[in-house]
């Protein structure tokens, strides 16, 4: 199949540079996969679209500032972007620029409070980065570091809170799990007194999010590997639900690559581990029902993921549906609900 297939026409204008306000007066986009008909809503509307037994299951992943600005020894400005953590102070990062970080090369930030040594290139492209600093690294980022917005967001926002979900929880994520940024407290109260059931998992968001296929043909893609973690309460409660006939929504596409990972076997399984599942137009949906998810890029895995459980066909017509109707793309954007 080839990359060009999940192609398509975006304005430059309807790349959303911040977020809605409030979280869920964003639009929301209902498609149907049986009929193929679409609805128009505003995302507060979420709770007469699902049913009482339903599940939503969402990804409680927290962004940590990951972006650190610095000085390579000898002279000359770098940045950093820390993905995942490998262990012992060593970090997956993205670093630019990336011609003159080379393995060796020894970095310093906040005038020496932390410091870091390259240790050596990724197949991703990325560094492996040993990292030191005065006090515990967590604390020091929290200090030193930004949160990382994606590279098509052309402004910084007021308050880096805008970028987390409210539900965000545990750190370790390079970029926010954006189908959730919708919801508010308010909402998520309105959606369990309907009698919908809410359930979280996690998944870190890791460097496959920063990079289009570049492959011809999507089956030549490698995905990169995620960390994330499928609790055993969770199991329990999907397989209730679904016993009572409710439907698993998933909010996003990490939910989707998580709990269709802890479905590998054929049956969903608490699981933990790394993840380098890719979905696209052909597999088998085990676990998950609708989804909760927003505008993606072209040529991504995110957009190849959403025409696997709707239908290629059908997903990029809603997509110059949305284009005409003004919707606003991708982070900071609109979202789509598929039934």
């Amino acid at each position: 199949m080839r990359t060009d297939e999940f192609d398509y026409d975006l304005p430059e204008e309807l790349i959303a540079q911040e977020p809605a306000e409030p979280r869920d007066s964003s639009r929301l986009m209902v498609l149907k996969r049986r009929t193929g008909e679409v609805d128009h809503r505003v995302f507060c509307d979420l709770p007469v679209l699902l049913n009482p037994g339903d599940l939503l299951v969402m990804n409680d992943s927290r962004v940590i500032p990951a972006r650190l600005f610095g000085y390579r020894r000898g002279g000359g400005k770098t940045e950093v972007l820390l993905l995942r953590d490998m262990g012992d102070g060593v970090w997956e990062c993205l670093v630019r620029p990336g011609n003159k970080v080379r393995p060796g090369s020894t970095l310093s930030f906040s005038d020496g409070e932390v410091t870091a040594e390259v240790l050596s290139k990724t197949d991703a492209g990325g560094r492996l980065v040993r990292f030191s600093s005065r006090a515990p690294l967590e604390e020091a980022l929290e200090r030193i570091g930004k949160v990382p917005l994606p590279p098509y967001i052309k402004r910084d926002i007021d308050d880096p809170e805008r970028y987390q979900t409210v539900y965000a929880k545990v750190k370790g994520s390079a970029a926010a799990p954006t189908a959730g940024l919708h919801f508010t407290r308010k909402l998520l109260d309105e959606v369990e007194a309907k009698g919908i059931g809410i359930s979280f998992i996690t998944l870190h968001v890791g460097i496959d999010t920063f990079r289009p296929v570049r492959e011809e043909e999507i089956e030549q893609h490698v995905m990169h590997s995620e960390v994330y973690t499928v609790p055993p309460e969770v199991v329990e409660k999907i397989r209730s639900t679904k016993r009572a006939g409710g439907r698993v929504v998933a909010v996003g596409t990490t939910v989707v690559r998580s709990l269709e990972s802890a479905s590998a076997s054929g049956e969903l399984k608490p699981s933990s581990g790394w993840t380098s599942l890719f979905i696209y137009p052909g597999y088998k949906f085990k676990t998950v029902d609708c989804l909760i998810t927003n505008f993606h890029l072209p040529r991504s895995t995110l957009l190849m993921l959403v025409c696997a459980f709707a239908g290629k066909e059908l997903v990029l017509r809603a997509y110059r549906e949305a284009v005409d109707k003004r919707y606003r793309f991708f982070s900071f954007g609109d979202a789509m609900l598929i039934l």
